[in-house]
This record gives structure tokens, C-alpha cells and sequence, in this order.
């Protein structure tokens, strides 16, 4: 595994949200984490059919682009009853004319969900894969995901996108109820990050 050694890392996000969560994973190891819209990057087109297709994209082009090595994550739910959808598509279901719309893409899920006729619990998973790539075309690959359960009605207003209708296995609270950090040290992204950390350790 090739280990990080520079100081600086691109991180190929327009999220705020997201660069935020990141930085914040980053602070123990002293790198400045720097986001694609900070650097005035665009986003390429996420043409791939899997969460690793989309994230070795990100990567690469902000990489190459930048000529720093570039971390980029493509994240989403799967839900057992539809199929593993939405996936790679999780985002897309919030797609409206007038910006992402996450209430109306859980809602689909519903009522997709109960089109199905699957009987309760509905089964889900958060996924994350984060892809380190160096401009000399190297990447690294680290995966994490979150087993748990689609609830309705909706339940929370912290967190982003499906997560009000998320319930982790083993526990009570939606990620829509849970407090943000507490989230972060138990998500999807945060066990991707834990096989990630070894890049940059020394140990």
C-alpha cells in the first residue's frame, strides 16, 4: 500500500458538508484538506454503474487536474427489498428542476417500498468507498458500510439526504435523530475512513 507523505490532500467535493466531515478526520494527521470548489475544479460526470467506478472518476480528474493527490468518495443507500436501489442512483432520486429535494427522494423510497409488498423490516445499508488517487495515476481503495432499516414516517432533521429514514442495526435513533458526531464516528464513511488512516500513519 502506497502511504500518503504529503501535506496537503485535495479533497474532490463541492459538499461543504461533506469537506467539513473529512477535514475533520484529517486533523489528527497535520494534512490540510483543501475542497475541488475552494480550487475552482468542476465536477466531472459520474458515468459509473458502482460507488468505486464513480470515486476512482472524482479522484483521477481532480488529480489530474490539480496535480495533488485527491480523495474522493462516492456514498449512497441500498435498500434489499428494491433491489439494492437506489445505489449508485441515491442522489439522483432527489434530482428536481429546482435543486435536490431529499424529502421527495425518501418518499419515493417508500413508496417504492410498499409497491413491493416487501413485509417489514426493509433491510438497507449505507455504503462509502473512498478512492486516493496521486497524479501519477496510482489509487487506493478503502470501503465501509452501515447495515440497518428504512422507518417511516421520517424521523430527525440532523444529517443529510436519507438519513431521517435510516436506523442503524442495534440502535433506537435514525441518523436524522443522532447527533452529528456521534454519526460521523459510526458511519458508513467513518469505517471507510478507518482502513484509510493506515495511508497516512507511519506505524
Amino acid at each position: 500500500m502506497r502511504k500518503f507523505d504529503a501535506f496537503k490532500l485535495l479533497v474532490a467535493t463541492h459538499n461543504a458538508g461533506k469537506l467539513e466531515e473529512i477535514r475533520h478526520l484529517l486533523a489528527d494527521f497535520g494534512i490540510a484538506a483543501v475542497g475541488g470548489a475552494e480550487m475552482g475544479l468542476p465536477e466531472p460526470k459520474e458515468t459509473g454503474t458502482t460507488f468505486l467506478a464513480n470515486a476512482r472518476i472524482k479522484a483521477h480528474a481532480a488529480s489530474a487536474a490539480s496535480g495533488l493527490p485527491a480523495l474522493a468518495d462516492d456514498s449512497g443507500i441500498e435498500i434489499d427489498a428494491l433491489g439494492g436501489a437506489p445505489g449508485v442512483y441515491t442522489a439522483d432520486w432527489a434530482e428536481t428542476e429546482s435543486g435536490r429535494d431529499f424529502v421527495l427522494a425518501m418518499s419515493r423510497a417508500h413508496d417504492e417500498l410498499l409497491r413491493s409488498g416487501s413485509p417489514q423490516p426493509w433491510s438497507a445499508r449505507f455504503c462509502c468507498t473512498f478512492v486516493l488517487a496521486w497524479p501519477d495515476g496510482h489509487d487506493e481503495v478503502f470501503r465501509g458500510e452501515m447495515e440497518g432499516s428504512i422507518v417511516w414516517p421520517m424521523r430527525g432533521k440532523q444529517g443529510h439526504g436519507y438519513d431521517p429514514i435510516f436506523q442503524p442495526t442495534g440502535m433506537t435513533e435514525t441518523f436524522g435523530e443522532m447527533d452529528r458526531w456521534v454519526k460521523n464516528r459510526i458511519s458508513h464513511r467513518a469505517k471507510a475512513f478507518e482502513s484509510l488512516r493506515s495511508v497516512f500513519s507511519n506505524g
